[in-house]
């Protein structure tokens, strides 16, 4: 079985992407200081359901947050959003599954560590946000190696 893969600059949109690459870090800089917590998704996720009290209503709330603001956008501006998967519903939770999986043999997503860890000046997290980018890099070489391209 042959794929192709095309790699075009057709649907560059340096603008809304500006903007929401600064109301993440907005996010995570708000989360920071008024809570003192990091906004990596992974570990909020993760540690949701085995904490209690104040400590479960900071991560509720901020999944919520989360859910809320992609509902708004996509009612708001549905070309924003709009996108098509070639992928079953197995592909899409055994990709899922491996994103987890990742993330914890990683000890972090990569918003976790690519934006906060980084913004930390985090070693680790620069050698981490280094390995997702180059292995990102060499997913999409070979790729387009495969097919021709």
């Amino acid at each position: 079985m042959q794929r192709t893969v095309t790699v075009t600059l057709e649907n560059f949109t340096p603008a809304s992407a500006l903007v929401g690459g600064l109301l993440i870090g907005l996010a995570a800089c708000l989360l920071w200081f008024a809570n003192g917590r990091l906004a990596g998704i992974s570990n909020i996720l993760g540690q949701m359901f085995l904490t209690a009290g104040e400590e479960l209503s900071w991560r509720l709330c901020f999944a919520a947050g989360l859910l809320s603001a992609g509902a708004a956008t996509a009612s708001l501006f549905p070309e924003w959003t709009r996108f098509d998967l070639d992928a079953g519903y197995g592909q899409i939770v055994l990709a899922g599954l491996l994103v987890g999986v990742g993330s914890r043999l990683g000890s972090g997503c990569t918003s976790g560590h690519g934006i906060c860890g980084i913004g930390r000046l985090s070693v680790r997290s620069m050698a981490a946000t280094g390995c997702f980018v180059g292995v990102g890099m060499l997913v999409i070489a070979l790729l387009g190696a495969g097919s021709g391209q």
